[in-house]
């Protein structure tokens, strides 16, 4: 109790001093190797949760459990990193924080694993010790809020586990409460992205070096920049574009990009809502479905990618692969020998398993579902939006779907119920984009798995896809592959998330000098990469944004 009420006590002191840290962002920016643009602002950007607990669990280490109640991620435009630049910390948000930064803190500096972590030993472990308590928080400090900390700051965290060590009689429990503030504070929760003139040109602005660091770990890898990346940071060696060029090839040839690359492409496919256990059936209609099962349909439609991507195959031909993995849960699904018992295995579908891309996946079919039925308009409208990045109009709020949802009447499939439902003008621009696409995945139900019938009709999944005829799902996918908007919407999709905010028209230019760059490359997502982040739409800005532009985009 008494470690307790001294934690609150001084974090509560120091909350409002932590607030004055956060700042506005000054102007600044560079040359690269692209040509130059009017690039938009920057802001302040939260964690996300996923950022927030890779971050602390890569500083502190992989046996935290960070807890899961903090303030819920805004997902905007599509995407949870468009989201963060609109999120803020609500008092209650804080409280939240402040009990996850005590629940990680003890697990950080508990008897089994603080020797890891500190690495001084105390002169006491019953008292203060302030110069080891100096070297602990400077390295962690720094790790935590992606730069060195300032004398300052330095100080008044020392002197807080100085106090505490001496009233608690724990030199580690003195530690515990500084490294608590360090994890509450803005400079660790937000992404404080500052700029600066650029000293070739003044009328350009560029991001610091300093701040280039976490814009690069925070796309490429989804945390915290290592300590090479850092130091890279503070020398500033990242307003070089040699030097630049080259911490580029280090984070890209690191096993962490695999991080970055599931982190991207969970974010854009709405993936979240499956760790959220917002995925839900009727088990009595489908009994094979567990929570265990949708899990694993996520993690192999997520290896497919991170495989695919990571072997710099053509990003387009993830529409069509029948490479991917399994385990002998989703074999029983997918109704196709899984030899291994546990874990997962490399796995190539037949033809006559009938599953070739990501669309053929129980992850999207699931995901793109209702919980009793399937849903040609769902599924359709993620492809449009999501895929080929065109826009489909929210429905008119007195449509009538009685005749889509009741599938025990005259109209048996589908297609049919769909065909009745659009002879209301309203509803018959947008059904026509999206439910040809959407039918032709008729062939896998509400969960996913094959059939051939709908209430003992034949399903039809014959269409067209803006003037590409198929027959079935397969087609479909091929189709989709070879759709002039499939590569260019994923560059404007990893623009938006690479910059937090949607592109603006000073940057349309750079967009489809990046789209030709990702055509020429053979589709290779690692290039595009690469070409992004030494672009000037990733180096520069037009300094912090307004109130008014986050009114508007609102």
């Amino acid at each position: 109790m008494r470690k307790t009420h001294l934690r609150t006590t001084h974090l509560s002191l120091i909350l409002g001093l932590l607030l004055l840290a956060v700042t506005g962002c000054s102007s600044g920016a560079d040359s690269s190797p692209t040509e130059k643009i009017d690039a938009g602002p920057v802001a302040l950007r939260r964690l996300t949760a996923e950022q927030f607990s890779r971050s602390i669990r890569d500083v502190l280490g992989d046996h935290i459990t960070v807890p899961s109640r903090i303030d819920p991620d805004d997902r905007r435009d599509g995407l949870l990193a468009v989201g963060a630049t609109f999120a803020s910390v609500t008092p209650s948000g804080f409280e939240k924080y402040e009990a996850a930064a005590n629940v990680v803190t003890e697990q950080a500096l508990d008897t089994k694993h603080r020797a890891d972590l500190v690495q001084c030993q105390p002169a006491s472990a019953t008292t203060s010790d302030e110069e080891c308590a100096t070297a602990f928080i400077g390295r962690v400090g720094r790790r935590l809020f992606r730069r060195s900390l300032t004398g300052e700051e330095l100080d008044a965290r020392v002197a807080i586990a100085s106090a505490a060590a001496k009233a608690l009689g724990d030199f580690y429990g003195g530690l515990e409460i500084a490294l608590a503030s360090l994890l509450v504070s803005p400079d660790f929760l937000f992404r404080i992205e500052e700029a600066e003139p650029d000293r070739r040109d003044p009328s350009i602005t560029r991001l610091t070096s300093v701040a280039m660091a976490s814009r690069l770990s925070y796309l490429l890898w989804n945390t915290t920049p290592d300590d090479d990346l850092i130091a890279a940071g503070e020398h500033g060696d990242l307003v070089d574009d040699a030097l630049l060029a080259e911490q580029v090839e280090r984070l890209l040839s690191s096993p962490k990009l695999e991080t970055g690359i599931r982190s991207i492409f969970s974010d854009l496919y709405d993936f979240k809502r499956f760790d959220d256990g917002l995925v839900r059936k009727d088990t009595a209609l489908f009994p094979v479905y567990t929570q265990t099962l949708v899990e694993e349909a996520k993690e192999q439609t997520l290896r497919t990618i991170v495989a695919h991507l990571s072997a710099d195959k053509d990003y387009r031909d993830l529409f069509t692969t029948t490479e991917s993995f399994l385990t002998r849960r989703l074999g029983v699904a997918y109704r196709v020998p899984v030899p291994t018992p546990d874990g997962w295995e490399p796995y190539v579908f037949s033809d006559e398993a009938r599953r070739a891309g990501l669309l053929s996946h129980i992850s999207f079919n699931a995901l793109y579902s209702h919980p009793g039925r399937s849903s040609a308009t769902l599924r359709g409208k993620f492809v449009r939006e999501v895929l080929l990045c065109q826009d489909i109009p929210t429905p008119p709020a007195n449509v009538d779907f009685s005749i889509v949802e009741d599938i025990t009447g005259e109209l048996r499939t589908a297609r049919e119920r769909l065909e009745a439902h659009v002879t209301n003008d309203a509803c018959a621009g947008c059904h026509t984009l999206t439910d040809p696409i959407g039918l032709a995945l008729e062939s896998f139900d509400a969960i996913g798995m094959l059939r051939e019938e709908e209430n003992g009709v034949p399903i039809d999944t014959s269409g067209d896809l803006d003037g590409t005829a198929y027959e079935d799902a397969t087609g479909m996918g091929r189709a989709l592959r070879d759709h002039p908007a499939l590569g260019p919407c994923l560059v404007r999709s990893l623009y938006r998330y690479a910059a937090g905010r949607n592109e603006i028209g000073g940057e349309l230019a750079l967009l489809s000098s990046l789209s030709e760059r990702f055509a020429e490359s053979a589709y290779s997502v690692r290039e595009l990469m690469r070409e992004l982040v030494l672009s000037d739409g990733f180096r520069t800005t037009s300094g912090p944004r307004m109130a008014e532009e986050a009114g508007d985009e609102s």
